[in-house]
């Protein structure tokens, strides 16, 4: 079994964060998206990946050497941004015909993934969403056999959104049908999607099982980001680093403060996820992801992104700053 995680894109619903730092490597719950991933996978069992990369893609690299020496590491460059499906199919080399199990590099969600490792079935994560026509969409029968998926319909005729993970058996029908869609391609169209493609596999008899996420944690845009960052922390709690220094200091949990942090008279919480070598000083923070290096006086936040490298002076304010800048409120 081998994991393929697409982190190519450009994150452009999540500007100007994105415009310095890869969207999955934005953080969230004192952690980034993509090591919660990574993480749920490995523990798992899978021991070998394939990093699909773009935009930053040696930041992506970087990250995962440093991080995940243990693990057997691929790195498949996609030079132009033609599709989810056209990310995959670059990995047919590298996967041969061994099981894959696609997770998109923005997607966290709670389930079971042993059981569905154990499955001699390929697989499809769903959910129920209101308003399905910005999905793929799956339509399944009592089975929990999925008799259809269509990208983005705007007629839909099922509630059941694809979530972004898969799991392949047969990925020689896989690559075949991405292959076959590239080849024959859609007028007026440069992008290939994965949904086209098992919607082919389906035609062709292969048989996907839908399996149902408990939640699904959105971590596209600010708002929504900020929203995960916060269910999270209160699901899995937070942590401290010891390396600290901390001075009329109130916590509210749940919070994450990383390493070599200096706070001084301040209320940081709840659901505030800090990263490492942040200064704040006679601040109030809440409901917010500071980055490494920021460096906060003076100022009350709440549902704020704040990036790295940054200094903040000032009141109160609702932000959304990228990494290296400098604000003086004041």
């Amino acid at each position: 079994m081998k994991a393929i995680i697409p982190v190519a894109g450009a994150g452009t619903r999540l500007r100007p964060h994105t415009n310095t730092q890869p969207k999955a490597l934005i953080p969230l719950a004192g952690k980034t998206i993509l090591r919660i991933i990574v993480d749920q996978l490995a523990d798992a069992g899978i021991r070998e990946f394939v990093f699909i990369i773009g935009y930053l893609g040696d930041k992506i690299q970087d990250y995962v050497k440093q991080n995940y020496p243990h693990l057997e590491c691929h790195f498949i460059l996609q030079n132009e941004r033609h599709g989810l499906g056209h990310a995959i199919y670059l990995a047919k080399r590298i996967v041969g015909e061994d099981e894959v199990f696609i997770v998109l590099g923005d997607t966290i969600c709670e389930y079971d993934i042993q059981d569905i490792l154990r499955s001699d079935s390929s697989m499809l994560g769903v959910k129920k969403v209101d308003d399905p026509r910005g999905f793929g969409v799956a339509e399944i029968d009592e089975d929990a056999i999925i008799t259809r998926v269509i990208e983005k319909p705007q007629i839909p005729k099922s509630n059941m959104a694809l979530v972004g993970i898969y799991k392949i058996k047969d990925t020689g029908h896989l690559f075949s049908c991405l292959e076959s869609n590239i080849r024959e391609g859609i007028p007026g169209s440069n992008e290939y999607s994965l949904t086209d493609a098992l919607q082919c596999m389906i035609k062709q008899g292969v048989v996907f099982r839908s399996f149902k996420v408990q939640n699904w944690f959105d971590c596209g845009k600010i708002d929504t980001l900020l929203e995960s960052n916060a269910t999270l922390m209160k699901k899995i709690g937070g942590s401290i680093s010891p390396e600290h220094t901390f001075e009329n200091v109130i916590i509210v949990p749940p919070v994450s403060i990383g390493k070599g942090c200096k706070i001084s008279n301040t209320i940081i919480g709840p659901n505030v996820a800090i990263g490492e070598q942040a200064k704040i000083a006679y601040s109030v923070v809440k409901d917010s992801i500071i980055g490494d290096f920021a460096n906060l006086s003076n100022v009350v936040l709440h549902n704020s992104l704040v990036g790295s490298d940054t200094e903040i002076k000032g009141e109160i304010r609702t932000l959304n700053i990228g990494d290296n800048t400098q604000i003086d409120l004041g």
